[in-house]
Parts: C-alpha cells; structure tokens; sequence
C-alpha cells in the first residue's frame, strides 16, 4: 500500500484573457468599429458552439496560471506553498479541491479532501452563531450527529459563547473569522487544504489555529498550508513548495524555501540597485550561551562581515528587528553613533559588531534585516 497521498504530475492550467485592441486616443472609423464587432461576435458563437467560456475583449490570449507542475505529498505530511501574488498559488488548490479542472497533466489524490480556501462562505447573517454552526457544517459535509458530537469543542475553540445566539451580522469581523475556522477545523478529513485563513485574527488566536493544524496532522494528517505569513508556514511546514509565475521553482526544507524565496524577493525589487563589489557577506549572532535561542533580557552581538570595494567613505549600515508579524520594533544605523568606514581603494573586508543590552523582548520569533548603503541612501545590499 502506498503512503502518497496527492502525486502531481505535468500539470498546467491556462485561461483566455480578452484585450481591447483600440486605443483610446486613437480615431476609430465606424467601418472598424462593425468590422470589429462582427470578429467578435463570430468568435464568440464558435466558442459558445465548442462549450468554450466566452471571454469579452477585441483580441484574446491565452495565459497559463501553471505550467509543468510535479511534486508528491506523502501522507501526514505538513506542506506549505509560497509565492508571490499571481505565482499561481490560488488555482492549484482549486485543482487539488476540484473546484477546477486541469487543461493538461495529472492528478492522483489518495482520501477525503476537505478545503478551507474562503472561511465563512455558507454563513447567513441573518441566523445564530448556533444556526449557522449547523449550516455550515452541514455544506462542509459533516452530518448532523458529527456535528452535535462536536458542537460543544467548536464553540469552545471559537471563544463565542456568550454571543452563541446572537445573529452573525452582529459579530465583529474576528468572531466571525473565528467561528468560521472551529467550525471546518473540526472537518475529519485524510487531506486539509488551507488557504490563507490566518490572515484575520490576533496573534494569540492564530497560534492556537496552528496549534491545532499541527495536532492533526499528528493524527496522520496531510495538510497543504498556503501564507504570506512565513513564520506561520516556519512554524507549521516541515516541507515547502515555492511557486513562481506558475512553475515549480522549489520543494524542500521549509527554512531553505523561506530563505530561497526572500532572495528572489530582494533580486526581483525593481528598485534593488545591488553592487555586486559591495555587499554583506554574512551576520553572525552571539550572546552568553553561546546557543540559538536568545533568553529574555541577555546581552546579544551581531558581527556583520561587509565586502567593500569604493572610495566612498561614507557608507550607512543599518540593522532592523522585526517580530514574527513584520512589525518593526528597533532600527540601529551606524551614522546615529557617528561611526564612519575607512577609506580604502581596494577591495578589503570589514566586520562591524554591534552589541545589544538586556534584550528586553517577549518570548517568540524575530526577524533581522541588515542594510548597505552610500551617501545617497541608494541601496547596495540586503541580507
């Protein structure tokens, strides 16, 4: 018996995007306007005629949103999918959930899916938190005995008890979000998909969301897990996939994908002017026990090793911390301590330690940015 529990192959998914031809300030001729028409009108008809979707536009193009995609799950395993907006992301789990189908390759998908790509669709505003636990149970696919068996943890997860029979349209946005996801949370299916669903939410509640992901799949579990938010993918991924313009660019470690993704982020920013003669070769972090973790309120170093290769001699080098939310909590930059590089003409290697005190932070993870600049504030390197 094989342990796969989706295997992908070769598979592409095209759509027709329909463009206008004319230009705005351009003269049309009302001989062009009918010819044009008439085209339309024709292509239109054979596309309806063949079951083709009619796509409005002068001139059409056909758009592939995947292409040549591979890989195989195993089951209960925690697979995260990244990529930036329009990579693809989104119309693989609708292939996976058959919400669409493929225009080339293959699927073979091994037990019950069960998918939480929109969480909420099926609530009525109208009805009770109570009610619509059943409604949207029920269009989950869970029977009305599995969801009275399970009523009591559902609300319980959902921290709404006290407004259990008061209509959704009265909740705020993430009491909503909240019920909606202990409610498809407690679906019993051999495959989840999620997409996204943690966008909403405090920071307390989305941890007690991968806390329980990660529970499932403790229970043999295959999870495909879609976020912007890579800690969360860090924390919940043991695998992960990066998507890029609608092919496969990755599949391995979920900290190697991560690391691999932020730098094609930084080669990819247009504004990136990136000297390949000056650059941040690489941070190392020290502290008092000398380990990975840093303790609350102990002293941490960062020794940075820069490759400069300029007369300028007025370089910025800044550091930024962040938390596991992107939000900034401190930025140092050496110009703040009047500190200045020395002039050299040839390519020579400096290493600048800055030295934090009683790092005072709550416990969790937490992001450092390093950044190389000149005079000008144009940017050299990131790291």
């Amino acid at each position: 018996m094989t342990d796969i529990a989706i295997s992908v192959e070769n598979l592409s998914k095209s759509y027709l995007v329909g463009h206008n031809s004319a230009s705005p300030e351009r003269y049309t001729a009302l001989r062009d306007v009918v010819a044009r028409n008439v085209r339309n009108l024709a292509r239109k008809t054979r596309d309806m005629l063949h079951g083709r979707a009619i796509v409005q536009g002068d001139e059409v193009e056909e758009f592939w949103a995947l292409k040549d995609v591979s890989f195989e799950i195993k089951q209960g395993d925690r697979v995260g999918i990244i990529g930036r907006n329009g990579a693809g992301k989104s119309t693989l789990l609708k292939i996976l959930s058959r919400i669409t189908e493929p225009t080339q390759g293959r699927i073979e998908i091994a037990g019950r899916v069960a998918s939480l790509l929109e969480v909420g669709t099926g609530f009525h505003p109208e009805l009770t938190g109570r009610e619509n636990i059943f409604l949207n149970g029920a269009i989950l696919g869970m029977s009305r005995r599995e969801i009275q068996r399970k009523f009591d943890e559902i609300v319980d997860f959902a921290e709404i008890e006290r407004f259990l029979d008061t209509p959704v349209k009265r909740y705020s946005s993430g009491m909503y979000m909240r019920l909606a996801f202990a409610v498809a949370a407690h679906l019993e299916p051999e495959i989840l998909i999620v997409d996204e669903v943690l966008a909403v939410g405090d920071a307390q509640f989305q941890q007690k969301c991968i806390e329980k992901l990660k529970h499932r799949s403790s229970d043999y579990q295959t999870i495909i897990f879609v976020s912007h938010n890579m800690t969360a993918i860090n924390q919940l991924c043991s695998e992960t996939i990066i998507l890029n313009s609608g092919k496969l660019e990755y599949m391995g470690a979920s900290h190697h994908a991560i690391g691999k993704y932020f730098q094609r982020t930084q080669e990819d920013n247009p504004h990136n002017t990136n000297n390949k003669k000056n650059a941040i070769i690489k941070i190392n972090l020290h502290n008092n026990s000398n380990i990975k973790y840093i303790q609350t309120g102990e002293d941490i170093e960062f020794t940075t090793t820069l490759r400069l290769n300029s007369k300028t001699i007025d370089y910025h080098l800044a550091f930024s911390i962040f938390d596991s939310n992107n939000e900034l909590l401190t930025h140092i930059i050496n110009e703040d301590d009047s500190f200045k590089f020395i002039n050299h003409n040839d390519i020579h290697y400096v290493a600048v330690k800055i030295k934090l005190k009683k790092l005072n932070f709550i416990p969790g993870e937490y992001i450092v940015n390093a950044w190389l600049g000149d005079g000008g504030a144009i940017e050299i390197d990131k790291f």
